[in-house]
């Protein structure tokens, strides 16, 4: 039977939605860059970018991120369509973990490609204009962006939900993209897909704190794992589920919250935690 959603936690995820979604939230976090960028094109090209690095130390994806702008001259859409074989050379000493030169010129030639071929990065998630299901979506855009000639490393950086992954960066990026400038946070660019049907971008702090709040049982951070934390999320939201995944975040890295859960993890979620 199917647990309804606890009242608790729903005001724990409200308030935390409340606190940490505002315009300092970016001062530490990667959508910073694109939300630089006042064109779309040019947003939605370096937030493709910055998403797909973005492991690691939040601090080190944000200076690769705007090492990026500047190997794009600071005109990212402009450099997808028009770079020149010479100046696609100079993207090869770029590195960010298992990210490198090789791996970048790639991203950017499929992306013109994309562009090319289907008007725009929206465009290439959709079938007959529309979405649906999000693990058939970013499965189409992946095989999209892998149409042309790449080397087998390459793939990697692209996930596949088809065959169980989490899908983290791209879930980001298209939250990123979909949701609405409501709290001067996500960019809300992409009219074609609707909020409702993304799912939450699963990492190390959305994760832990999901299974800490009885929103997550799987053990496995895989697409099973997202799609039952989404589940979850639509339970308190079924318009927006995903703008929860600012409050787990934030609750994920919170000290203090950390803290008030290490005493009270024997207990039972109460008021203490959703008031502190």
């Amino acid at each position: 039977m199917k647990r309804a959603p606890s009242e608790d936690v729903g005001a724990l995820l409200n308030e935390a939605y409340d606190r940490y979604a505002r315009p300092d939230f970016i001062t530490d976090d990667p959508i910073q860059v694109p939300r630089a960028f006042a064109r779309r094109e040019d947003a939605e090209v370096i937030g493709f970018l910055t998403a797909s690095i973005a492991w690691g130390l939040r601090r080190t994806i944000i200076a690769n991120a705007w090492k990026l702008v500047r190997l794009m001259d600071e005109r990212p859409h402009d450099f997808v369509m028009n770079a020149s074989t010479s100046e696609l050379e100079h993207l090869d000493a770029f590195v960010h973990r298992t990210f490198n030169g090789t791996d970048l010129r790639h991203f950017i030639l499929a992306s013109r490609h994309l562009y090319n071929g289907y008007g725009s990065l929206e465009a290439a998630f959709l079938e007959d204009g529309t979405f649906g299901d999000a693990r058939q979506g970013i499965t189409r855009f992946r095989e999209r962006f892998f149409a042309i000639a790449h080397v087998p490393r390459t793939r990697k950086h692209v996930a596949d939900p088809g065959r169980g992954s989490h899908a983290k960066r791209i879930n980001m990026f298209l939250r990123w993209m979909v949701r609405p400038d409501d709290r001067g946070v996500d960019l809300g660019l992409w009219d074609r897909m609707a909020p409702a049907d993304l799912m939450v971008p699963l990492d190390v702090h959305t994760g832990r704190i999901g299974r800490e709040l009885g929103l997550l049982t799987r053990k496995q951070d895989d697409w099973k794992a997202v799609e039952e934390l989404t589940a979850a999320l639509r339970g308190f939201d079924p318009v927006d589920p995903v703008r929860y995944d600012i409050a787990l975040f934030g609750l994920g890295v919170d000290a203090g919250y950390s803290k008030i859960r290490r005493a009270t993890r024997s207990r039972p979620f109460s008021s203490t935690a959703r008031n502190r």
